[in-house]
């Protein structure tokens, strides 16, 4: 039975509500809503103006209503008085296609059909930046190799407990919290569930980690790329396949190589295959670009791929097999959509297993120090161009994940790179004007 939430409002104290939705830049948008007037926006949705957000929608498009989804209902730890809600969106009494929430459910439902289950969980990377955003927070965080560093991460102790202990009390299940590679960059991890439920906490969690060190005078960022000496925010996706029940993992196979069954492998096969276009999503901005391809940074590794490979417990992977019946994807960045990414790889994967494709051979070896000795590898695209040109060959992944939602990305992104492509940058006076 749908929770009531006039009802919750009441029982919990819950004096507004964030009805809130991600667009397809990932930029979260939402209307404040007194709990008095919850019970028709709970059946009609809250109004829009569609051409406000990064939609690919017009000023003559009607009202496009945000319908909250009363299972996702979050109470702000920061702020219990009020209530956030992922919303689905739709128009003239229909979803709205290229909603980047309607895509992954899309996505989880034919899955479904095939009597399968996505879960996954996500490694979100952020750094904790000066309010005007030029220069880390922490000026004493300078450490060669700071990852792990226990003073650096005392010294956040009070942000990082204040969101770790949010997670406790919300139910996520969070299990360790650690300075990452980078100067100033940090990782909070929490247990993995079915695909919606992780993009909803996925979505939550930026903004919250963004308002907690708003309320401590600091900046949290989330981007690709921020600092070119540094280790780029990745996003990392564990994901596991399981049957309709959600009690079996359809990867774990105790015979299979390093535990991972034959229909694991053939969905690992269609992440291969699909890489190129998947960049589009998991790597979404200009920025993206300088992480994935990105020089040895000041601790001496990026920590990112470049290739189009797989290994065992190996990070200089595309895709890490970190134990039995599970995958590492290290593509996406900390710009990915947290509904297109799980959408898009759960739409490689089938394709994967419906063609029987094969990943082609694990590869064992550094591929940061040796990868110019393995023949045959492919290299993950160059520049946003190159992914969203990818993303528009693939028929296939199109389909899957929605011809309007693919083409309104890969408009809307394209006029970014085109924007990009006018800057006149510091780099070419340098080295061309006297050309």
């Amino acid at each position: 039975m749908a929770i009531d939430l006039a009802n919750e409002a009441k029982k919990r104290g819950i004096e507004y509500f964030l009805i809130s939705f991600v667009d397809l830049f990932g930029v979260m948008r939402a209307k404040l809503v007194p709990a008095s007037a919850i019970g028709p926006m709970a059946k009609e949705g809250a109004g829009f103006a569609g051409f406000a957000a990064w939609l690919d929608l017009n000023p003559a498009h009607p009202d496009m209503f945000a319908v909250p989804d009363p299972d996702s209902l979050i109470q702000l730890p920061w702020k219990p008085s009020v209530g956030w809600l992922a919303a689905d969106l739709h128009m003239d009494g229909k979803e709205l296609e290229q909603a980047p929430r309607a895509a992954l459910k899309r996505a989880v439902a034919t899955a479904a059909k095939q009597g399968y289950r996505l879960k996954h969980g996500v490694e979100c990377e952020y750094f904790l930046i000066t309010p005007d955003g030029r220069s880390l927070a922490d000026a004493q965080d300078t450490q060669g190799k700071p990852c792990y560093d226990i003073e650096a991460l005392m010294r956040r102790y009070d942000v990082i407990t204040e969101i770790c202990d949010a997670m406790q009390a919300l139910g996520w299940g969070p299990y360790q919290n650690d300075h990452e590679d980078a100067n100033g960059q940090f990782e909070m991890n929490w247990d993995y569930a079915d695909a919606l439920i992780t993009a909803d906490r996925h979505a939550f969690f930026k903004y919250m980690v963004k308002s907690v060190a708003e309320k401590h005078g600091l900046r949290a960022t989330f981007m690709p790329k921020p600092f070119a000496n540094l280790t780029g925010n990745g996003c990392h996706a564990h994901v596991s396949l399981w049957d309709k029940t959600g009690r079996k993992n359809v990867f774990d196979d105790p015979k299979g190589e390093l535990g991972i069954s034959a229909l694991g492998y053939n969905f690992l096969g269609g992440l291969m295959g699909h890489a190129p276009a998947l960049c589009a999503i998991a790597n979404p901005t200009v920025n993206s670009y300088k992480r994935l391809n990105a020089p040895v940074t000041a601790s001496g590794a990026t920590w990112a791929p470049n290739t189009i490979t797989y290994g065992g417990n190996n990070r200089t992977h595309m895709v890490r097999i970190p134990d039995a019946g599970r995958f590492e994807v290290r593509l996406a960045d900390g710009a990915t959509n947290p509904y297109l990414l799980p959408a898009a790889i759960l739409a490689a994967g089938l394709d994967g297993i419906a063609t029987k494709a094969e990943p082609g051979k694990r590869i064992d070896i550094d591929m940061y120090a040796e990868g110019h000795k393995v023949r045959g590898v492919k290299k993950l695209p160059l520049n946003l161009l190159d992914a969203l040109r990818a993303l528009e060959k693939d028929r296939t992944l199109c389909k899957a994940i929605g011809e309007e939602t693919v083409s309104a990305l890969v408009k809307l992104r394209m006029q970014d790179w085109n924007a990009y492509s006018r800057e006149l940058t510091d780099w070419e006076r340098a080295n061309t004007l006297d050309c």
